[in-house]
């Protein structure tokens, strides 16, 4: 399994913006569809949000539409997730996961994450007054 690495997360207070960031140390991610997922306690994972290659399509949840944006910047082998207006019910552990042969709406449909070419090990955010 190829290894991503996600970074960012942390406590905010509702209402807050956190940055993620999703990067491979170990192979390119231009090739490759990007997706955040995330799993809060006791519930099952979901798709964020996915983009594609070269970042001219992308997918989001509805929950998260309008407050979330996806990018990527292929130059820096790595895809963000920016995430504003946070509230409580965003808390989950957040993966990035990557898969060729897809688009950003199936992607964001995956829940098994073993079926990603490459995922990582997931960042806690925590959204809490």
């Amino acid at each position: 399994q190829l290894q991503l690495v996600e970074s960012g997360g942390g406590l905010v207070q509702p209402g807050g913006s956190l940055r993620l960031s999703c990067t491979a140390s170990e192979f390119t991610l231009e090739d490759y569809v990007i997706g955040w997922f995330r799993q809060a306690p006791g519930k099952e994972r979901e798709g964020v949000s996915c983009i594609s290659v070269r970042g001219f399509s992308t997918d989001y949840a509805d929950s998260v539409k309008g407050r979330f944006t996806i990018s990527r910047d292929n130059a820096k082998n790595t895809v963000y997730l920016q995430m504003n207006s946070l509230k409580p019910e965003d808390t989950a552990v957040y993966y990035c996961a990557a898969r060729t042969g897809t688009t950003v709406q199936s992607m964001c449909l995956i829940r098994d994450l073993s079926l990603m070419h490459a995922w990582g090990e997931g960042t806690l955010v925590t959204v809490s007054s």
